[in-house]
């Protein structure tokens, strides 16, 4: 079998060193040109994977240009993986591997189709989220699934703690399967459209802390929820500063440096760092 590898994100890299850790071989990788989405959150680079392992890495501006789908069929693939990957990839891609393209989704699917799963299951409260290895179709999320690994979350979850449970929950995925990708035994099971959620994408000005209106929960799950590889929440102060909060606590009166007054009570701030403009 021949694979080929489409991601920008850490978690990706992760599954990449853990096939090829395993002895298993990748055929080409492909990733976005060094200038694109330099800010988004766990932006990578696969320049040293591919030197060391000898693996052809295309650099594209977009999954569906041209230039992509002709690298993807001429790397003659059995399965593509596309992880952590924004652009919605269209038929031209979607049939460039013999066997199919693949995603892994951090939600148990059909829940959470969409983007910013990670925030949004602590934001939502949910006692547990997942990730789901399906067959890409033109929709978004709406393909066939092949596996899926719950993930309970903490009552205190955060962004970073929650992130790092979903590489593993990847690479778990990736390790259960891999031999009936390569003996082609692999089942799948249509999602349940009855069931279907979208959560839609979050900007960084969404992590904004609103005092008048927010509670100290509102601003405890916000915090956690938006905290690193995010951008973090803020307080827009009226100087034009921004006052970034990493992370901290609903405040039982204890002392501390900065405590925010909320509609409900107080929260104490950890961590945080002021930006000036």
């Amino acid at each position: 079998m021949r694979y080929g590898f489409v991601t920008c994100v850490r978690l990706g890299r992760a599954c990449i060193e853990d096939i090829l850790g395993s002895g298993n071989a990748i055929h080409m990788m492909m990733t976005l040109k060094d200038d694109r989405s330099c800010r988004k959150s766990g932006r990578i680079y696969l320049d040293d994977l591919a030197a060391e392992h000898g693996i052809p890495l295309h650099k594209i501006d977009h999954i569906n240009d041209s230039a992509a789908v002709t690298a993807l069929r001429n790397a003659d693939l059995d399965w593509l993986f596309i992880v952590g990957w924004s652009q919605i990839a269209n038929a031209e891609v979607l049939s460039s591997a013999r066997r199919g393209v693949l995603g892994m989704h951090p939600t148990l699917l059909p829940e959470g189709r969409g983007r910013a799963s990670i925030p949004w299951a602590i934001l939502k409260q949910l006692d547990q989220t997942g990730v789901s290895l399906f067959r890409l179709a033109e929709g978004v999320d709406t393909g066939p699934v092949l596996a899926q690994q719950v993930i309970p979350l903490d009552a205190d979850e955060t962004a970073g703690r929650l992130y790092n449970k979903v590489i593993s929950a990847h690479l778990d995925l990736l390790r259960n399967i891999w031999q009936r990708l390569e003996d082609g035994t692999v089942e799948e099971t249509i999602q349940n459209e009855l069931k279907a959620t979208v959560w839609p994408g979050r900007r960084p000005e969404d992590g904004e802390i609103l005092p008048e209106s927010m509670s100290v929960g509102d601003v405890d799950r916000l915090v956690r929820a938006t905290g690193r590889p995010y951008p973090g929440a803020f307080i827009a102060r009226p100087d034009g500063s921004i006052l970034r909060v990493w992370s901290g606590a609903p405040s039982a009166g204890e002392a501390s440096t900065v405590e925010l007054r909320l509609t409900d009570g107080q929260y104490a701030v950890d961590s945080c760092e002021l930006e000036t403009s």
